[in-house]
């Protein structure tokens, strides 16, 4: 993965905010939208790739193109600060591969402990009971 590739792939649009704010809402333009590319993408390799579609799939549109937005802040500049560094922490988050879990046997010990409990509450259960007179 070639950092400085991606972010030259990266395409930004600044667009007007929805909501309230007033006159600066209807004049400024500060809401950033990131949109990334997969398939054109050449900074990532094809294992890349297919890691980010399988971990990241919801994200992705039909074209697998990554779009996130951000209008936290009245600035322009803070808010594509703020919607890159969501998108390096999405990119991290999609190609970390899990550890594999080992199946484990059930220790002898745990067994025995689970069957003398059981054998415990079953007598004390019995001896709630009314006595027999048969």
């Amino acid at each position: 993965m070639d950092v400085e590739k991606i972010i030259s792939e990266l395409n930004f649009k600044a667009v007007r905010s929805s909501g309230a704010g007033g006159q600066n809402v209807n004049k400024v333009s500060s809401k950033v939208v990131l949109s990334f590319d997969l398939n054109t993408s050449q900074a990532l390799s094809e294992d890349e790739k297919v890691l980010l579609k399988t971990n990241l799939a919801t994200r992705f549109t039909s074209d697998d193109i990554l779009i996130l937005n951000c209008d936290e802040d009245r600035s322009q500049l803070k808010n594509k600060e703020i919607v890159t560094k969501r998108f390096w922490e999405l990119i991290k988050k999609g190609l970390h591969v899990s550890k594999v879990r080992k199946a484990t046997k059930i220790p002898k010990s745990v067994i025995k402990k689970r069957i003398k409990d059981k054998k415990n509450i079953s007598e004390i259960k019995q001896s709630r009971k009314k006595p027999n007179l048969d």
